[in-house]
């Protein structure tokens, strides 16, 4: 692995990990002495962090904490979201570092049952994640406890407002290119365009996502993103007005493609689709109930 920049407050390093994303890692990143969603334990991330084994291909044994090879120290670990391809190694590098964990207030039964830890400590939008500067960012939607991370000194600026530390570790927000999958029942889009609408916004001069590259244009990316998705609400409301009496009918005339591989997430994104759909009163309330066997399974 490179040696970490020392002009940038912020290290990315790829985790070969079981994802749908395409390119198959997710990205862990120590900023500010916080350790944001070690997928898995690896060389490189030992090395970054300074545990033992640094430098190695292979996992290393040695359950050291220190900094003595030179890697990045960490003051706390916490996660974007518990989706497994993000947390898999929260319990593994709390160990070696005997760094704290924190955890969303307001879902912390959920990030126990993910990573089998109680958390040390708690934060809720806008709070600091222990004693470090980097802030908590609310950014539900991709799921119910999504949060990003605000980093002071990630770009041109350097000040405490939202947005003001110009970086953010966004997690599955958003991506560089293509789109992020946001399915029932976990996923809800009202909340997922409201943070992106919230992140555009605050303007931050860069993203740092959880797959793929940094994104240099947020404001673009993220009216990109808002986009692609309205556009696919106006798919899947034709696709209701003219007849669809099912989500099957409606995943059929909104996807104008061969699904192979993704078919089930196209489906539950309709699903999330339709949900807003019904919510906002634009489809009959006869969808409730096929919405409902839907994310039940019955």
């Amino acid at each position: 692995m490179a040696a970490p920049d020392p002009d940038s407050p912020i290290e990315r390093v790829e985790i070969p990990v079981d994802t749908r994303a395409p390119g198959g890692t997710t990205n862990a990143y120590l900023a500010a002495g916080l350790l944001v969603d070690p997928a898995a334990r690896t060389g490189a991330l030992d090395a970054a962090v300074g545990v033992g084994g640094a430098g190695d291909d292979e996992t290393g044994d040695d359950e050291t904490g220190d900094d003595e090879t030179g890697g990045t120290a960490i003051d706390a670990i916490a996660v974007t979201h518990t989706h497994p391809d993000h947390v898999g190694a929260v319990a593994e590098y709390a160990d070696l570092t005997g760094a704290p964990v924190f955890a969303h207030a307001a879902h912390v039964d959920r990030f126990v049952a993910a990573t089998g830890l109680e958390p040390d400590g708690t934060y809720r939008d806008g709070d600091r994640v222990g004693d470090t500067t980097v802030r908590a960012v609310e950014t539900s939607g991709h799921a119910s406890d999504h949060v990003a991370f605000a980093v002071a000194g990630g770009g041109a600026r350097d000040d405490e407002r939202e947005g003001g530390g110009r970086a953010l570790l966004c997690g599955d927000l958003a991506v560089a290119e293509g789109s992020v999958v946001v399915g029932a029942p976990d996923g809800d889009l009202r909340e997922y365009l409201d943070s992106l609408e919230r992140v555009r916004e605050a303007r931050y001069d860069r993203l740092h996502p959880g797959h793929g590259p940094a994104i240099d244009d947020p404001e673009a990316v993220c009216r990109r993103l808002i986009d692609h998705r309205l556009d696919r609400e106006r798919a899947v409301l034709d696709a209701v007005e003219a007849g669809a009496s099912d989500v099957e009918g409606a995943v059929d005339a909104a996807y104008e493609k061969d699904l192979t591989g993704v078919a089930d997430l196209a489906r539950a994104t309709v699903v999330a689709h339709l949900e807003k759909l019904l919510a906002e009163g634009r489809i009959g309330r006869e969808w409730a109930a096929r919405i409902d066997g839907e994310t039940t399974g019955e």
